[in-house]
């Protein structure tokens, strides 16, 4: 089922005074605006103005998607409160409005939380733009969002991660070989062996653009037959891992293997910069709701900046830690061919190959990245969850969601200080929504 997240404001230029409203209803995985609401309504109090702009939130969200489930944030204590049951409802102005609004979406797939005022800036400037309308005597107009709209649509009602017609041809391909299709929770084979012909990685940066360790889905055959296996039905809405990879170090220009055996070097300058601008981009978004760090300082540096500009705390997940790249550490890639060729020849062709000296195998940092996953996902279902991470988990996580095989990840870039986004459902499915997004360090 899918998720919306709807944020409503009102207010009142004298309480009662010229009053409006604002609402918004964004896509929680990537921050999208899909739609906006707010009308001048004449003399009246700031707590009318916000039930109505919470009713216009609902009715907005009712025409996006009817079978979402709802997540409502407001700053108004007593809408919240009042609404989730809380608080009893007095004020004679206020019964018809709770009443109008309890009816504008299906109550049972409705939840409001509270938020500061600073993290409901979207749905204020609405209410201000359409009291600044009112003033002039005129009606406060929607800018197109169909673009947007468009950038956002909800996966097919097949199962959880269909996101275009091609990935439902595809399973069904599958489906005529035997193999299990992607997020199926299948049980995994040994990895497949990726060549050192099939492509040159990435030069490091920061932590090697590197195969992935964990396993494809299994590609055994079914027993004669016997009917293809049908995907279990989508059972809640997704926890969506918002990913974003630590800002740049001294090692990350240079290209260097930075894992967890290392230095552990702290961010640079222009690190420190990605993070504050990383931070204000999902500020402005307004969707995330717990922060988890790898224990590393450069993403504990990242986290922190993010942390502090969204009012969040942050937890450590020692899961979400880099690879240990052994002997290699703050080595270039060809520093690597030059003093190690045959370690790096097997690590290339395997995933099950560890770097000289003890280094830690991608194989073995697909498994704790897969626990840790599962623990995130298990604790945080229906929420909106930013993990500071590095290249190796980040991109172990995208590739498991697609159930891609670990030489893909040669073929896949994720640049510092980037965002990515997986959702994973309650029935074991994940879809990829975003990948190695950088917009933000660009404005």
């Amino acid at each position: 089922m899918r998720e919306l997240v709807v944020e409503a404001d009102g207010g009142s230029r004298g309480n009662p005074g010229p009053a409006g409203y604002g609402a918004v209803v964004l896509d929680p995985a990537t921050g999208e605006t899909l739609a906006e609401a707010a009308e001048y309504i004449g003399v009246a109090t700031n707590n009318v103005a916000e039930y109505k702009g919470l009713i216009a939130g609902l009715r907005a969200a009712l025409d996006l998607a009817p079978d979402a489930t709802v997540r409502v944030r407001m700053d108004s204590k007593l809408v919240v409160e009042q609404m989730s049951g809380r608080w009893k409802i007095k004020h004679p102005d206020m019964k018809p409005l709770a009443a109008e609004a309890a009816l504008a979406f299906p109550r049972d797939r409705v939840r409001y939380e509270w938020i500061p005022r600073e993290r409901n800036k979207h749905a204020d400037r609405l209410a201000n733009e359409a009291m600044d309308a009112g003033k002039r005597g005129e009606q406060w107009t929607p800018r197109d969002l169909s673009a947007a709209r468009a950038a956002a649509t909800p996966p097919p009602s097949g199962p959880p991660g269909d996101a275009a017609a091609g990935a439902a041809r595809a399973r069904a391909a599958l489906a005529g070989t035997g193999a299990a299709p992607a997020g199926t929770g299948a049980p995994a084979a040994d990895p497949v062996a990726a060549t050192a012909a099939t492509a040159v990685p990435t030069v490091p940066d920061t932590g090697p653009q590197d195969p992935s360790a964990a396993a494809p889905a299994s590609t055994a055959p079914a027993p004669a037959g016997s009917a293809p296996a049908r995907p279990a039905p989508d059972m809640a809405a997704p926890a969506t891992f918002v990913l974003l990879r630590h800002g740049e170090t001294a090692l990350t220009p240079e290209k260097r293997f930075s894992g967890s055996g290392g230095s552990d070097p702290e961010l640079s300058e222009a690190g420190h910069r990605q993070a504050a601008a990383v931070a204000d981009a999902l500020a402005a978004r307004g969707t995330i709701r717990h922060i988890v760090s790898s224990p590393l300082t450069r993403c504990r540096q990242t986290a922190e900046t993010v942390a502090a500009r969204l009012g969040l705390d942050v937890v450590i997940e020692p899961g979400l830690r880099e690879t240990d790249f052994g002997a290699w550490e703050g080595l270039t890639f060809g520093e690597v061919r030059e003093r190690y060729p045959e370690d790096m020849d097997a690590w290339l062709a395997s995933a099950k190959a560890a770097p000289t000296g003890g280094g830690e195998s991608f194989t073995a940092v697909a498994r704790r990245v897969a626990a840790a996953r599962d623990r995130l996902t298990a604790a945080h279902a229906g929420r909106t969850v930013l993990l500071v991470s590095h290249v190796t988990p980040i991109k172990t996580l995208v590739r498991l969601a697609l159930g891609a095989p670990p030489e893909s990840l040669f073929k896949m870039e994720l640049s510092a200080a980037s965002l990515s986004a997986v959702a994973y459902y309650a029935d074991g499915n994940a879809s990829v929504r975003l990948l190695n997004d950088t917009s933000h360090l660009r404005r």
